[in-house]
This record gives structure tokens, sequence and C-alpha cells, in this order.
């Protein structure tokens, strides 16, 4: 369905396995908000999944949604308090915003907020539309080296960020990530920037493990059907020693074991790769040798950090992308990701401008 300009398309999750694309009224910005059209939107499995599922745990689709939350475009219109903008200025979004200054706001870590506002997390509309309003504090300007599709990859890149902060990644540190997805070689990329002396990247894909070396990974590992136990000793046989950071970016039980297998004792296991609710895992290997495990959920303050990155050409995002589609094929490009095709998969939401 083509929609005439100055309509705005979405792309709307209805329940699971409806997804449509529909007209939308252009919204009006707040006194704090600015009025954006969108150029650049990456496709992230938790898209797919509200898509395949209706549903992420307690985040249940009830009412239409407007998918999408990695993102960039141009501030068209600007609401009457907002002063560090101006229309024409690109920008990136960070997706979650809170509603309220609490306890978690005043201590600097917004991400934990139970009233945040966030991007295609049930309630709230995501940005995979041709005009979205935002926050203004929570939109940040692009520098003119920066693409719009590196400024939508800000989005999976600061969970590298925030993970391999979470973690302890150091210099000289040797660190495992599990799971060579857009998640695991964000933090392939993230780690080797913050000094990670040797990494190494475990998946089931040959593919994906050919763009981990891409992006930096020093060691890959093609699992098959090893045990947790077997897969730590590849680890540990790899790097020559076992790593002190591991970052499990599957959320699958064997690979969680792995994980806690692999790390040396008194090193770290960062998860990210969320699955079922409950997962059987050798917690007593994990305490008898001081096996810290921590969590992580989203990212707070990682916009400003990645835009420095980009900017002076510290890392390099851009192998990330690996299939482009119009938003008219929004159906298309699902399908391509639900696929596992590529890596990244970015709509253009901008019919007069579809460049990079």
């Amino acid at each position: 369905a083509m929609a005439a300009p100055g309509q705005n398309t979405a792309v709307v999750v209805h329940r699971a396995g409806d997804l449509r694309l529909e007209n939308r009224p252009i919204p009006e910005p707040g006194p704090n908000e600015v009025l954006l059209r969108m150029h650049s939107v990456g496709i992230c499995g938790s898209d797919v999944h509200y898509w395949q599922h209706g549903r992420i745990g307690d985040f249940v689709v009830k009412d239409p949604m407007v998918l999408g939350h990695e993102a960039s475009g141009t501030v068209v219109k600007v609401g009457s308090e907002v002063t560090h903008l101006k229309p024409g200025d690109r920008v990136a979004i960070e997706p979650g915003v809170p509603r309220e200054m609490d306890e978690f706001c005043k201590t600097g870590r917004y991400n934990l907020s139970p009233t945040i506002f966030f991007c295609a997390t049930p309630p709230d509309d995501g940005n995979l539309c041709r005009y979205y309003k935002h926050s203004a504090s929570y939109c940040y300007k692009l520098p003119d080296n920066v693409t719009f599709e590196e400024g939508a990859l800000i989005e999976p890149l600061s969970v590298g960020i925030h993970a391999c902060k979470r973690a302890g990644v150091t210099l000289g540190s040797k660190v495992f990530v599990s799971g060579s997805g857009p998640i695991g070689l964000v933090n392939v990329i993230v780690a080797k920037m913050m000094g990670a002396a040797a990494v190494v990247v475990t998946d089931l894909s040959a593919s994906r493990l050919q763009k981990a070396t891409e992006v930096g990974a020093d060691f890959t590992i093609q699992v098959k059907n090893e045990t947790p136990q077997e897969v730590a000793s590849k680890v540990e046989s790899v790097l020559g020693c076992m790593p002190e950071i591991t970052v499990e970016c599957t959320g699958v039980q064997a690979c969680i074991q792995a994980g806690i297998y692999a790390t040396r004792s008194g090193g770290t296991l960062v998860l990210v790769g969320l699955g079922p609710e409950m997962v059987t895992v050798p917690i007593v290997n994990a305490a008898v040798r001081e096996v810290d495990i921590r969590g992580i959920f989203r990212y707070c303050n990682t916009w400003p950090v990645a835009i420095a990155l980009l900017a002076s050409k510290r890392i390099n995002v851009k192998p990330l992308v690996t299939h482009r589609f119009p938003l008219e094929k929004a159906l298309e490009a699902f399908e391509t990701t639900k696929r596992g095709d590529g890596v990244k998969v970015m709509l253009k939401c901008d019919p007069t401008d579809q460049s990079p």
C-alpha cells in the first residue's frame, strides 16, 4: 500500500502474526518535544518477536503498536521550550525516556525507572514511520560526518557499551562473547575499543562468525552439539587461558551454562541475551569460584559516548548493515530479518532520501 507524501505511513503490529502498513496522523510536538522526519530505522529481534508472538515476557501487545526503536531522522518542528535543536538538525533518537524524576534517575540509572517510556514496548509506540515526535532531551545532534544509519546503529551499539562497562572490560582483558548476532557483534566492537587484548566469539552460524572476524574478533568457534563444558574448554584453549569476562548474548540455557564454566575464577559474566524466565544454571560453580553474574537492562548515558566514537572514526559499525528496504517494503524487510539473513536490516523512511 503506497501512501501519499505528507501522510504518516507507519509499520503497526496488531497482534501475533498481524503486521500492517497504516496511515497515522502526523503528531504535534509538545513544549519539550520535537517532530522528526524519520530517515533510517533498524529492525531489532524484539520487533520481530512482537510481530511473531505478540508479546515479550510481561510486555503484551493489547492495542495496535508502531514498531521500531533503532532510529535517526531530521528535526522538522520544535516545541516552544526546546532550545538545543532547530529544524534541519539531524539527530539520533534514544528510545527510552523517563516519565518522572525518580530515585533511579537521580542516581543516573534512568534505564531502571519503572515508569520509563520506551519506543515499541507495549503500550508505547515506536518510530518506524514517516513522522515521529520525541522528547527533545533524548534526541542527539549528529555531526556532519556521521551518517543517518550510523545514528540508528547507536541504539544496538549502546547495548554493547553498557554491557562492556558493566563487565569491566579494560586494557588487556580477555573476553568471551557468546553469540554473533547484531548484539554479539557490537560487544566485540566495543570490547576491542575498550582495550580487550583478545576476544573470542561463539555461534552456530559460520557466516555470522565471519562477520565477527570482520569487526575485530580475534578468534571464533563454531559450536555444533558440544556440551557447555566442552564449549568452555574450547574457549580456554583458543585464548590460552580462561577469559576474565564473558558477555552472553543469546539467552540460551546451554550458552549461559557455558558462560559460567568458561569464565575465570574471580571474573564476570554479563547476561545480555534474554530467553525463558527460568533457566537451570550451575550456580554453585559460579559461587565457589567467585564469578560475578551481572544483568543489563538496555542502557543509559551512552548516546554522547557513541557519537564521539563514531565522529572520531574510532569505531566502524557500517559493516553491520547488510540489507536496506524502503518503508513501503517493510513486510519484506521483516521477513528477511526473521529468516536470519544478513545482520542488520535498515528501513528507509524518507521517500526523497534513501541514502545511508
